[in-house]
């Protein structure tokens, strides 16, 4: 899984029908302080998330798991809404 923060979306009119009327949006890794880092990535969006939440994505065969997204040519999906977090340094 990747912790991430939601920074854009990408709206595309012209796409694999199996994708239509699935949100895409861009999340960048975050570091454990919060801190954006520059690697990022497109996900479908499957809990209904906004632009500067924290979430968790999961990629590969994990992102067709769910309900909505299997069978599907996805690769990664936001699969939560981060509400917090802890660790020690």
């Amino acid at each position: 899984m990747i912790l991430g923060q939601v920074v854009g979306s990408v709206v595309s009119t012209q796409k694999d029908p199996n994708l239509t009327g699935k949100t895409l949006l861009i999340v960048k890794s975050i570091d454990l302080e919060g801190n954006l880092l520059d690697s990022f990535l497109v996900a479908v969006d499957i809990v209904g998330v906004g632009i500067g939440e924290k979430v968790l994505v999961v990629s590969g065969s994990s992102a067709r798991q769910t309900d909505l997204t299997r069978d599907r040519a996805i690769d990664s999906a936001i699969v939560a809404k981060v509400d917090s977090y802890t660790y020690e340094k």
